[in-house]
């Protein structure tokens, strides 16, 4: 009966593994099957996209080719998203992640703005000002140029809905500034508001060892300090008073008013005002609906008023054909560096490797007779600025560089200028900042928190040196303030032997101070104020070229081929996180890249906060 029993088991687990095997492999032929057809689908879905990412690609292509300027056109200037020094082609991967790029390149602008000008099928420009970001010196750039343009006795109209500071800055220019009778007009001075952490990570349990030179060297209060220094607050007020009486000089003389006016204006908050007041206070000409708007557009260019008004675009006019400008052996180079500056490499900012390589490229090619170095960077790592400024003065024995400082070129930003033949910048411009700071955590109190505990043990006396997991002891705190010293001294003689000035007199700007343009050409730092147009004039002078020379821009930006089929993840990743984040991605990608970063930067704030 037992045996039976234990027959009837045996068999019973037989079946069983019998039934197993056969679902088994049943499964496995499906999993097989299913995942080759998931395989096949996947790969047939991926050529769909990419057929249509290419094909997207050439009819973008096709539309920027086929767009045909028209007689009795308007160049339709519509300001949103962010202004940047240059933007690569839109492509469709980009539609993909995060929709239509939001920035715009200010070289693209300036160049729609020129080619406006000259060319008699455009009759004038509409200014449609938006919500978007750009710095003082950007804007001033632009202003400038739609100034240049009304020499050609063309028209410049100015319509909004809404405007901000900044467009209502751009729109003074303007021969007619209208505004909705419903909309909104802003201008409320500038402001610094910085924001601290100090209190946040001490509840964290993290306390940021500081090591500076410079007394007005900010950079790290925000993680050490829980208000501005009195020396950061001089300096603040200085530039911020400095940068706005340009802003408010423009914008009364684009009014014919004078700049206490717009003080008073300004202390009057007219954003809250009704249009009423906007009128008498002659910040504009003209209550409006658009469609009213639109009809004095037809008037201006004599086209009946129900007809289509022809317009381009900023992108349109990158179409439009001008003279054929080839490399000649008389070229200037104008190289852009934009960012922070890294050591390494990476996939945005300034690069020392890579700008290096970018220099030495210029320096041997005997067509380019003349470089314009545009900085755009607020710093960052010491030993990347000093290897790009060992490439500059090697540049600098064999053909003329001239420096364009764009929005900010200080503190790392111009320790790469400094040795240049010229500086111009715009007086809003912000640099200066020499001084250098290494600031370390320790996470001792976080660790107590947590109740985590460490020990070591080692061979030397320093083979632990920068353990997070304690605090700097007297002899490691004063070797390092020792090394930002010496770091310190050189950025100093450095930009003194640049500027072709006595040290202790350079010494008496420095400190980590920061200035204007305009009080930077006042103390020497800065030769000429002007923008990228001036910078290359300087440079042809150098080079004893007249005015027979072509420009050409360096790094290459990528082909839209390019930014699809070359991209590494982490582009993809900055790509999108840019698309979603906007203006904070700058201030992500610092936090993000704080464990690759040197410990000894020369930068000023990621952000001066100034609104």
């Amino acid at each position: 009966m037992q045996y039976n029993s234990f027959f009837s088991i045996f068999v019973l687990i037989i079946n069983l593994e019998h039934k197993f095997m056969k679902d088994f492999f049943k499964m496995m032929l499906a999993s097989a099957l299913g995942f080759i057809i998931a395989s096949f689908i996947f790969s047939f879905i991926s050529m769909l996209i990419m057929f249509a990412m290419m094909g997207s690609m050439m009819s973008s292509f096709g539309k920027q080719e086929s767009f045909v300027l028209q007689n009795n056109s308007v160049l339709n200037l519509k300001f949103e998203g962010t202004i940047q020094e240059r933007v690569a082609e839109s492509d469709p991967f980009t539609e993909l992640i995060g929709g239509v790029s939001s920035s715009v390149g200010l070289n693209d602008i300036i160049g729609a703005i020129r080619k406006a000008k000259n060319n008699d099928k455009i009759k004038g420009i509409y200014l449609d000002t938006r919500i978007f970001a750009a710095s003082n010196a950007t804007l001033a750039e632009i202003r400038q140029e739609l100034e240049d343009f009304k020499e050609s006795g063309k028209f410049i109209v100015a319509y909004s809905d809404n405007y901000m500071q900044n467009g209502y800055y751009l729109a003074s220019v303007a021969d007619k500034v209208a505004i909705n009778p419903e909309g909104m007009l802003d201008i409320h001075g500038l402001a610094s508001t910085p924001i601290f952490y100090k209190d946040a990570l001490q509840k964290l349990g993290v306390e940021m060892q500081l090591f500076k030179v410079g007394t007005y060297k900010s950079f790290a209060e925000p993680y050490t300090q829980t208000e501005m220094s009195p020396a950061n607050k001089e300096q603040v007020r200085s530039y911020i008073n400095d940068i706005w009486a340009f802003v408010k000089n423009d914008m009364a003389k684009g009014r014919n008013m004078e700049p206490a006016q717009i003080d008073s204006i300004a202390n009057q908050f007219p954003m809250l005002k009704k249009t009423d007041f906007l009128l008498a206070q002659n910040l504009v000409d003209t209550v409006v609906y658009e469609t009213e708007m639109k009809n004095y557009l037809r008037e201006l260019i004599g086209i009946e008023s129900d007809a289509k008004i022809p317009s381009a675009t900023i992108s349109d006019m990158k179409s439009v054909k001008t003279q054929i400008i080839k490399k000649s052996t008389n070229s200037i180079a104008l190289l852009y560096a934009s960012g922070d500056i890294i050591s390494g490499t990476g996939s945005s900012g300034i690069q020392d490797k890579y700008m290096v390589n970018e220099i030495e490229k210029l320096r041997q090619d005997n067509d380019i007779k003349a470089v314009v170095f545009r900085i755009n960077s607020g710093g960052g790592s010491a030993y990347a600025s000093e290897q790009i400024w060992k490439a500059i003065s090697d540049l600098k024995e064999e053909k003329p560089v001239v420096v364009s400082m764009g929005d900010v070129a200080a503190s790392g930003g111009y320790y790469i200028a400094a040795n240049a033949d010229k500086i111009v910048a715009q007086p809003t411009t912000v640099t200066g900042s020499i001084g250098i700071f290494g600031m370390f955590p320790n996470f001792s109190g976080t660790l107590d928190k947590l109740g985590i505990d460490t020990d070591v043990v080692k061979t030397n006396e320093f083979s632990d040196f920068g353990n997070i997991s304690r605090a700097f002891n007297a002899q490691e705190a004063a070797m390092m303030q020792s090394y930002v010293d010496n770091g310190y001294d050189l950025f100093l003689t450095r930009c003194a032997d640049g500027r072709g000035m006595p040290k202790d007199s350079l010494a008496k700007y420095a400190q980590g101070r920061v200035w204007t343009g305009n009080q930077a050409k006042e103390i020497g730092l800065v030769d000429e104020l002007g923008g990228i147009d001036e910078a290359i004039r300087i440079a042809a002078d150098l080079a004893n070229l007249g005015k027979s020379y072509a420009v050409f821009e360096y790094p290459r930006m990528k082909s839209p081929f390019e930014e699809i089929f070359n991209k590494n993840k982490e582009e993809l990743a900055a790509k999108a996180l840019k698309s979603y984040l906007g203006e904070s991605y700058n201030m992500f990608m610092f936090l993000k890249n704080i464990k690759d970063q040197d410990y000894i930067q020369a930068r000023i704030p990621y952000d001066l906060n100034i609104n």
